[in-house]
């Protein structure tokens, strides 16, 4: 049996993986959950897996939680170094990291000094500090398995292959909600209408910026760390069925696809039970009910965040910190109907071009970066 602590529980991908541990409940065991801020649902998910510790980052809510668990033997972090805290519990093998954002660098940075495996579905912890964590993994030698849909692909098809055998690799795209949409078309867009993905249950940040694409260029940019790889060998690919969820094509010319259900219960499964499979009790994809499947190019004009990430990872240093972090407040200000659509790829380019970028940055330099690129896009309203 696999001990695990799953931070970011209370999220969409958190409790689908509780869904999974419910599926396996003798392959794994929870020890330790953290969350934000939603102590309700918190509360309720130690009631049915027993953890012996619990994280809350937000310290008031946090402190509420432990006088109301308090004849309970059940141990409560609260504050901002509490995720890291259960992140290193002494029982835990496998850490999921699944907090929004760039609240999980420090997390999982503890968590791999401290030897424990890693299933990463915060892609924007390699996206600010890749090469930091890269750096550790290889000192201490873990398992670090990507969760995203993408990257799991990716990680299954090269899993027993030589990365220099990798000609490049292909990063499938839905479209989001405005696949096709012209500029012209998205000036006065809602948040409702940019929250209808058409394949995907996610929650309202990530499919904002699916509705972007800035998802997609950050996932380019967490390739490019993961696998090592250039970033010109990172293509995008428009598939709006989500069947294929990437692909690698080696030197040879030949190409290995990994396919599945648009269900982020199959990366997640895989990711715990690294490095064996287990029986899927989840809906199987259906090669005869599979729908003919189409592949395009993304209008990299029309969705600009995609040409903004890009540059981002070709300069690197703290650049790709300050493009997430300035579109994490971006899409935080549309979400409150602050600002329009078009103006979040408007606001990052801006605080992009006014940043002075540090090559080979500590952690400090990168959170100072992240920082200072928050407050430079929330001050520009």
């Amino acid at each position: 049996m696999k001990n695990i602590v799953v931070l970011g529980s209370t999220g969409s991908v958190g409790k689908q993986t509780l869904e999974v541990v419910e599926a396996h409940p003798e392959e794994f065991k929870v020890v330790g959950l953290g969350c934000n801020s939603n102590i309700d649902l918190l509360r309720q998910q130690a009631d049915k897996y027993k953890p012996d510790w619990l994280a809350v980052s937000d310290e008031k809510k946090g402190r509420q939680l432990s006088v109301k668990l308090a004849n309970k033997k059940i141990k409560v972090f609260f504050g901002e170094d509490s995720l890291s805290r259960i992140a290193v519990h002494p029982k835990a093998e496998m850490v999921v990291v699944a907090v929004m954002g760039a609240a999980g660098i420090k997390p999982t940075l503890m968590a791999i000094r401290a030897r424990k495996d890693i299933a990463l579905a915060t892609k924007e912890v390699m996206v600010a500090a890749g090469d930091l964590v890269n750096e550790e993994v290889k000192k201490n030698k873990i398992n670090l398995i990507p969760v995203d849909s993408e990257h799991s692909a990716i990680f299954q098809c090269l899993h027993y292959d030589d990365r220099k055998e990798v000609g490049k690799i292909y990063l499938t795209c839905s479209g989001g909600a405005f696949r096709g949409k012209k500029r012209c078309d998205l000036e006065n867009v809602k948040p409702k209408d940019a929250l209808r993905h058409p394949n995907w249950k996610m929650g309202a940040k990530i499919t904002i910026d699916c509705a972007t694409l800035m998802n997609k260029g950050l996932e380019m940019i967490e390739a490019q760390k993961l696998f090592g790889l250039a970033i010109n060998q990172v293509e995008i690919v428009l598939h709006p069925q989500s069947v294929i969820h990437s692909m690698v094509e080696f030197v040879d010319g030949n190409i290995i696809a990994q396919l599945g259900s648009a269900d982020m219960r199959f990366p997640i499964r895989y990711a715990l039970a690294f490095p064996k499979r287990l029986k899927n009790h989840f809906t199987f994809l259906n090669p005869f009910t599979t729908p003919q499947m189409n592949f395009s190019s993304p209008d990299w004009e029309t969705f600009e965040c995609l040409s903004l990430a890009k540059k981002a990872a070709e300069i690197g240093g703290t650049m790709p910190a300050v493009l997430n972090a300035a579109d994490e407040i971006a899409v935080g200000l549309f979400l409150q109907n602050k600002i329009k659509f078009l103006e979040i790829p408007r606001l990052v380019k801006k605080i992009m071009e006014n940043h002075r970028v540090i090559n080979q940055p500590t952690l400090e330099e990168v959170f100072q970066a992240d920082d200072w690129a928050r407050k430079q896009t929330s001050g520009m309203i």
